[in-house]
């Protein structure tokens, strides 16, 4: 069975069916726990995940991917989410659309970072999701479908998948047929659900040091937009803005203190970083930045968009002289310099840019996009074996990131550690959902450790790792 692509009704029978019965499951003190529990709907979303990652299309951008994770973990830090093991999955689409999902899955839209003008929006739509997971309403939305004998939930997330991946009306219509009768209920459900995220946001919000009324605004900016049109974005199909809706976050945000903060400066960068990936072309990006620079010329961030824009261009000179005025007023800037560390590998001046990871590596030696710029450097310098260290320990801390993976089985296979090719595309094929290839993949590996027992017998356990973790989706499936 290929679970690289699974259809999408199969998937709404894996999110309809519940994990397990009352009678097996712990009891946390309320009713929805008594029918799944925190630790099965993590597990439900990490094998959700997966499926997700093997449909979907990603952006691999380390440092949207950091600012994305970062973000998010600051602000659950002041959230109601008690189990902070949250994946993150940053979609390649330029839609409005973001999500929760059970046992901590958050995915976001790049166009997420298009449609919000300021950080405080931005943070308003993930302390939305974030509060659906801290209600889980997933959980909860199962206690009902119980209550009620009739599948509800599974096409709320089955309908994630389906629009992220462009499903056609004839593949949405068969899911729909076979829950018509649920459809009304669902609606009151998923009206309760975003009324109350829309009130523990906003809480989420105040604390989190944010102004509140970003949210309202984001609502009342999107409904004048889109009012009349035919196609919404995403968001707006899955989190209906209404009067009503905007009147009530509207006068809850009032009820806080005023001076939350607005806007941040790296927001604004990596808005323009995102999009300059959707712009048609690197020259198109180009006069853009140039035009909004004319207009604002202080604004950073447009100056960074620009830089990145004339790399992208392969006009680096002009790259060169757009970027040193950022680098002057700010010497030590992490986007920056990572931006410049760019600009001097796509200019082949690798001495330049190894001075500069390494100057940065003192000061951020954690920082994730500056490692994964090191791993390229190396890379860029014939130096793959160095590469290959670099991306080994990256994954210690990033263990479950199919991209860091993949990029590891292709160092691994420059510096001639066939072996380790093999484990890592397994570890990729498995993060994104198809095991029967992960499987063979070590098999392949066993062949070659050459008596190598030890390591053998570690294959052979991860091996079994994951034809259990194929066995319990298969169930789920069924």
């Amino acid at each position: 069975m290929n679970l690289l692509r699974p259809s999408l009704l199969a998937l709404a029978c894996l999110l309809a069916a519940p994990p397990g019965t009352a009678s097996d499951l712990p009891s946390l003190g309320d009713a929805s726990s008594a029918i799944v529990s925190p630790e099965q709907e993590h597990q439900l979303g990490r094998a959700w995940l997966s499926l997700l990652r093997g449909q979907v299309p990603h952006l691999s951008d380390a440092q949207l991917k950091d600012y994305v994770e970062t973000s998010v973990y600051r602000l659950s830090e002041t959230s109601q989410v008690q189990d902070r093991r949250l994946e993150f999955v940053l979609l390649d689409s330029p839609q409005l659309n973001a999500f929760a999902a059970p046992g901590g899955i958050i995915g976001v839209n790049g166009g997420l970072f298009l449609y919000a003008e300021t950080e405080a929006e931005y943070a308003a739509v993930l302390a939305h999701e974030l509060a659906h997971l801290s209600q889980r309403h997933f959980a909860r939305g199962l206690e009902a479908q119980q209550r009620l004998q009739i599948p509800m939930m599974a096409t709320m997330l089955a309908g994630i998948i389906a629009a992220a991946a462009g499903a056609g009306d004839a593949g949405m219509a068969a899911i729909a047929s076979s829950q018509a009768a649920a459809m009304q209920e669902m609606r009151r459900f998923s009206r309760q659900n975003e009324q109350e995220a829309d009130r523990i946001g906003l809480l989420n919000l105040e604390k989190a040091g944010y102004d509140p009324r970003a949210m309202p605004s984001m609502f009342e900016r999107l409904m004048r937009q889109y009012r009349y049109d035919a196609k919404p974005p995403e968001f707006l199909l899955t989190h209906p803005v209404t009067e009503s809706r905007i009147a009530d976050t509207r006068n809850r945000a009032e009820q806080y203190r005023t001076g939350g903060r607005q806007d941040d400066h790296r927001y604004q960068l990596m808005r323009a970083r995102m999009q300059l990936i959707y712009e048609q072309t690197a020259g198109m990006a180009v006069k853009r930045f140039r035009a909004q620079l004319d207009e604002n010329p202080k604004s950073s961030a447009d100056r960074y968009g620009l830089a990145l824009a004339l790399t992208k261009s392969g006009q680096l000179n002009e790259a060169r002289e757009a970027l040193q005025p950022l680098l002057d007023k700010a010497p030590n800037d992490i986007d920056y310099n990572l931006a410049a560390a760019a600009l001097d590998i796509t200019a082949n001046r690798l001495q330049e840019a190894e001075s500069r990871v390494k100057r940065l590596l003192a000061l951020y030696p954690g920082n994730y996009p500056l490692r994964q710029t090191q791993a390229d450097l190396l890379l860029k310098q014939n130096q793959p074996a160095a590469a290959e260290k670099a991306l080994n320990e990256l994954l210690a801390s990033r263990p479950e990131d199919p991209d860091v993976w993949y990029q590891a089985a292709e160092v691994r296979g420059l510096s001639g550690d066939i072996i380790g090719v093999h484990q890592a595309r397994a570890e990729y094929f498995a993060l994104v959902g198809n095991y029967d290839q992960a499987i063979e993949q070590l098999d392949f590996a066993k062949r070659r450790a050459n008596g190598n027992f030890q390591l053998a017998a570690r294959m052979d356990a991860r091996q079994q790792a994951l034809k259990e973790e194929k066995k319990m989706i298969e169930e789920m499936l069924r």
